[in-house]
């Protein structure tokens, strides 16, 4: 038995979630989300729980409603920097990993430093940054703390993916006379696409928490964010409304994620491995 018949054999036996309706894949996960928003209701009702403790969903639902114009610009401001911290971060992670797969010596000088800013917690050196940019410029502050946060995934999977080139393929460009342009247009980038979709998905996670983290240590300012609406409603006790701007940071980060998950199946699904295998 060929590898193809085999592979096909094995498609047939082991169901994908291809094998589900649409439907049924968007029902079923909905239908327990009600289920456990009514469980939660039914037992803080029950549990008689204070609602500075733990509000039931509809309560929770109303402030939203009461507040939803001054959470809807405070979701904006937190959108603007992530989506701005989360660009910056593409740009430069992928000129940063052309040129450090490049160059072995640009890349021995470059990631002991990329590595630092990744472990170093963003809370450490918020009050550095604030320092240096200047509190009047808060905005700006929160945008390069989150900015730090994201690049170093897109940094790390492209420059995987550069190097991850078969080697003959490469070499077939070379007895081609292709320039080396024309091998990282060509077969470089293409090669290392996956890689740098994998690393956009991590990226656009970190850039949301890195402006929310950052806020919280820098505060409030002429553009508050969802992060201080959080931390300004659990200092009035005003539980409902903090879980009202949690819901909203929860849909905003949910919302980047699936949207990245369909830029990469666009891009992957008509010759990459591991978005053809999910139409099978």
């Amino acid at each position: 038995m060929t590898s193809r018949t085999t592979r096909t054999v094995s498609l047939a036996i082991t169901p994908t979630t291809r094998d589900i309706p649409l439907a049924v894949r968007i029902l079923v996960p909905t239908a327990l989300g009600l289920a456990l928003l009514g469980l939660w209701e039914i037992l803080v009702r029950v549990l008689e729980v204070p609602k500075f403790v733990l509000p039931p969903p509809s309560l929770i639902g109303k402030a939203l409603g009461d507040d939803f114009p001054s959470l809807l610009a405070s979701l904006w401001v937190t959108l603007r920097i992530t989506i701005e911290a989360f660009v910056i971060a593409l740009a430069g992670g992928l000129l940063l990993a052309i040129l450090s797969a490049r160059s072995r010596l640009f890349e021995l000088c470059l990631f002991p430093y990329a590595v630092i800013l990744q472990v170093t917690p963003v809370v450490a050196i918020a009050p550095l940054i604030l320092i240096w940019v200047g509190i009047d410029h808060l905005e700006r502050a929160l945008l390069i703390l989150a900015t730090i946060v994201a690049f170093f995934p897109i940094l790390s999977n492209t420059t995987l993916g550069l190097k991850s080139v078969n080697p003959e393929l490469n070499a077939l460009f070379k007895l081609y006379g292709a320039s080396s342009w024309q091998r990282l247009a060509l077969l470089d980038l293409p090669n290392a696409l996956p890689y740098l979709l994998a690393g956009m998905k991590i990226s656009g996670g970190l850039a949301l928490i890195g402006a929310v983290v950052a806020e919280f240590v820098a505060g409030s300012g002429s553009g508050t964010g969802l992060a201080w609406r959080v931390v300004e409603s659990a200092n009035n006790l005003d539980i409902p409304r903090m879980f009202a701007a949690l819901a909203l940071l929860s849909a905003l980060g949910l919302s980047i994620f699936f949207l990245l998950v369909g830029l990469q199946h666009l891009l992957l699904r008509r010759w990459h491995e591991s978005a053809m295998s999910r139409e099978s």
